[in-house]
């Protein structure tokens, strides 16, 4: 009897033999977690410590903080290129506004000087139609042309210099030749055709005779 119950004993710290064939059952007794997503990871691996040195963890803050203040920096770039590029383009449009509205009054105010030539003209062409004498139809061409030369003036127009110089083929185009003494060789003997200048800029050559010595 005693026998039978040391061999129950014994048997109870064994496993059970099993059949030939049969696969052999393991059971992983380790813990383990589920991660923040759901994913089956070991405890251990979770609760290992971090080996990183401090330096290197600072190093990376701070190259953290670096690269969010040059985003920072990049941001604000672009904001004020944004604003520069939009004041820039009114500031152009005010600029081409005024010059606009200054082409505008010069050509008004040109307009209103030569108003009074064509008066002048309207008057003379009306003593004509009406066989008025010959001096008033003499007087009023002269004060044509005199407003028409004052208006001119007002816009910084002025006649070219030409009888009586010397032929300058840069604001002089010479139409015929004449035969002159010889120390009047190259001089401007008649003029065609008024030239006339604004500033340094030729706005048309006056038209002239030139002398030739024979």
């Amino acid at each position: 009897m005693h026998d039978r119950e040391a061999t129950a004993r014994a048997g109870e710290g064994r496993e059970p033999e099993r059949a030939e064939g049969e696969p052999v059952r393991v059971t992983d007794r380790r813990r383990i977690s589920l991660d923040e997503s759901g994913a089956t990871r070991d405890a251990g691996a979770a609760d290992a410590p971090n080996l990183k040195p401090s330096y290197v963890e600072e190093l990376e803050a701070r190259a953290r903080a670096a690269e969010q203040k040059a985003q920072d920096v990049q941001a604000r770039f672009e904001q004020v290129r944004a604003d520069l590029r939009r004041e820039t383009d009114e500031t152009r449009q005010r600029l081409n506004r005024a010059a606009d509205e200054r082409l505008q009054r010069e050509r008004a105010s040109f307009i209103s000087t030569l108003l009074p030539v064509l008066d002048n003209l309207q008057r003379a062409l009306e003593a004509a139609q009406q066989g008025g004498a010959s001096d008033a139809l003499l007087e009023g061409l002269r004060g044509t042309v005199s407003g028409f030369e004052s208006a001119l003036a007002g816009v910084g127009a002025e006649p070219v210099a030409s009888v009586g110089t010397p032929f300058d083929p840069e604001i002089h185009e010479a139409v015929d030749t004449t035969d002159v003494e010889p120390e009047r060789d190259g001089e401007v003997t008649a003029e065609y055709g008024r030239g006339y200048k604004m500033g340094t800029q030729l706005l048309r050559p006056a038209r002239v005779q030139v002398g030739r010595a024979k």
